[in-house]
């Protein structure tokens, strides 16, 4: 149909949402890796919206030069890849998709702790070594039960991660920009202090200037050499040099990692570290997960366009109309 609004896939969907998205749009199909200006140049009028994800986000060339550009809908409950705050200003309505992979995240989160905590890596190659058999027992490693975790950020997957811990009977804190007077947990204005008081941090804040490399060597340091780490987050916000140094010297024990400053590169030290666990950014990476994270995608994308209100904005964007 000549009249389907036309929209921008940048990198990849599945074919569930390309099969979804093509019963009410025109789909063009843009990588990172592509010439913008030719793009805009070439169809730029014709574009009034686009669908990509969290970890890639729209270019902020497409967001300001094109001039139809109605909405963005994103993947992922993270968008500080977007200009929003661009976005906004030209009446760009831009959505996400919170909730649909809060306890997927969450999961994520714990399976790391989990796995560094209980040293299953170095234990797998324990045995795969035949080291079991031939110089005994492997050390002993540290447990969950009763620990006394941070939480950096209590939004929705940090209220996940806490009730999972609850499991456990961990000891559970959390630091945030504002007290969260309706909280079960013990908050911390000062993290160096939470760091201080706790065995694990684990930071699921979101991406940004305003979280840029919140995770400090005074944090580090302060977590100490028994100290956990766990990132299931963005790798922005943790100092990535400072977390090497601390774990090359033994200033901090363990760290989990899902996340990291300048995907897909990770820093080759942290290959061969006994005490780290390393995972590619996969923490709603899974079918299920990852199918209600696409239905949410095109169904804010389809709304939108048939006139009614998507469901979905992010903070930002609220006051924007978020219909045609």
């Amino acid at each position: 149909m000549a009249d389907k609004p036309h929209l921008l896939v940048v990198e990849e969907i599945t074919d569930r949402m390309r099969e979804q998205l093509e019963g009410s749009f025109t789909l063009h199909y843009a990588s990172l890796k592509d010439d913008f200006d030719a793009l805009i140049a070439d169809k730029g009028d014709l574009i009034e919206a686009i669908v990509t994800n969290g970890a890639d986000g729209t270019p902020e060339t497409l967001v300001a030069n094109l001039p139809n550009l109605k909405m963005i809908s994103n993947t992922g409950v993270g968008y500080d890849s977007t200009n929003v705050a661009l976005a906004s200003s030209r009446g760009i309505v831009v959505t996400h998709t919170p909730d649909v992979l809060n306890e997927e995240v969450a999961t994520t989160a714990l399976m790391l702790l989990l796995s560094v905590a209980r040293r299953l890596l170095p234990s797998h190659r324990w045995v795969t070594s035949g080291k079991w058999e031939t110089a005994g027992n492997i050390e002993y490693s540290r447990t969950v039960d009763g620990m006394k975790v941070g939480i950096v950020g209590l939004g929705r997957i940090g209220n996940a991660i806490a009730r999972k811990l609850e499991a456990f009977s961990c000891d559970i804190a959390y630091h945030t920009r504002n007290e969260r007077p309706d909280s079960p947990y013990r908050y911390y204005g000062n993290l160096v202090e939470m760091a201080r008081d706790v065995t694990c941090i684990i930071v699921i804040t979101p991406g940004g200037p305003s979280t840029h490399h919140l995770i400090t060597k005074d944090v580090l340091d302060a977590l100490g050499s028994d100290g956990i780490l766990v990132n299931v987050a963005r790798g922005s916000v943790v100092d990535e040099d400072a977390l090497v140094a601390a774990l090359q010297e033994g200033r901090l024990g363990h760290a989990g990692l899902d996340v990291f400053d300048k995907e897909p590169q990770v820093p080759a030290v942290l290959f061969d570290m006994d005490q780290v666990v390393l995972t590619p950014h996969i923490g709603s990476a899974t079918h299920e997960t990852r199918q209600a994270m696409g239905d949410l995608t095109t169904e804010n994308a389809v709304r939108y366009f048939a006139g009614e209100p998507v469901l979905t904005a992010v903070p930002e964007c609220a006051d924007l109309k978020k219909s045609l």
